[in-house]
């Protein structure tokens, strides 16, 4: 056997592994998916459903359309037909400005979550309201957690804010806060402020679930001293995680000579592989961390 046929033998021996690995890396997160979406779907039908919360979001206006065709017109209407109409033009916006793989796993956590909402029956588990509001958005935040960390969203505001920041770097999130503010308005002048104050708990709680579930939404200040000559490759580790920095030049007060501080803020979860390659370019360096 040649060496070019055992190098083509070899590559797609890789190739092939590497196939099954992302296919299984895709499955494991199509799972994650599905198990978020009906922990959200549940807690809609439980904890929202028994305390007349506003979610927020594209998700809560349906709730909330919904509850008002209920109590002042009699009218059922349909939760995912609200839902789907409600996203349909932001998902266009996020598969042409995000991706088409993002958009489809988006797409299928909010048709699931839609579906089992108007499937599943509505169990009440408390009728305290402060219980309802804390875990129910601790559930929430949960569910939430398991679709985001598979690299998709629910849908709605998430599509807008995640496409403004991904492609336009813009913060979405204080335009969407403000829809908030006007729909829970909504909420309490027809349903009661004690529902709409409530439904705030909900919302922080469950965003504060989510943030500490996201390992990459934490960030870390990086300070990092080291000789001229070992500079570029430093910087070189830091922009492999597509982070850029900020090169300060100084003296040693201890020697004398001249030496370079190089300034960054990276990911939470990439420090302990920087520091590796930061040694590596430069055995003598001095990293401080600092949480940011």
């Amino acid at each position: 056997m040649g060496d070019g046929q055992m190098m083509s033998e070899l590559y797609q021996e890789n190739m092939k592994r590497q196939n099954k690995n992302r296919r299984r890396k895709d499955a494991a997160a199509f799972l994650c998916i599905l198990l978020g979406s009906l922990i959200v779907a549940v807690n809609m039908n439980t904890f929202v459903e028994q305390g007349e919360l506003v979610p927020g979001g594209f998700t809560g206006l349906a709730k909330l359309i919904q509850r008002i065709g209920l109590s002042f017109y009699d009218v059922q209407i349909s939760f995912t037909l609200l839902n789907v109409l409600f996203n349909a033009v932001p998902a266009v916006f996020a598969y042409r400005l995000v991706g088409k793989k993002f958009t489809i796993l988006s797409c299928i956590c909010l048709l699931t979550v839609s579906i089992l909402v108007d499937e599943l029956p509505v169990v009440p588990i408390t009728g305290d309201i402060l219980l309802i509001s804390v875990f129910g958005g601790i559930i929430n935040g949960l569910g939430m957690s398991l679709v985001l960390n598979s690299r998709a969203c629910g849908g709605g505001t998430d599509f807008i804010a995640i496409a403004l920041s991904e492609r336009k770097n813009i913060d979405a999130w204080n335009y969407i806060l403000c829809g908030n503010v006007v729909m829970l308005t909504v909420a309490g002048l027809l349903f009661g402020w004690d529902k709409a104050l409530y439904s705030i708990i909900f919302q922080f709680t469950s965003t504060q679930v989510i943030r500490m579930m996201d390992p990459e939404s934490k960030r870390a200040t990086l300070f990092i001293v080291t000789g001229r000559e070992q500079a570029g490759g430093v910087c070189a580790q830091i922009q492999d995680t597509h982070h850029t920095a900020t090169l300060v030049e100084g003296v040693g007060l201890y020697n004398g000579e001249p030496c370079v501080m190089i300034y960054s803020v990276v990911a939470s979860n990439q420090i302990r592989q920087l520091t590796r390659k930061v040694r590596e370019a430069d055995q003598k360096a001095f990293v401080n961390v600092i949480r940011t």
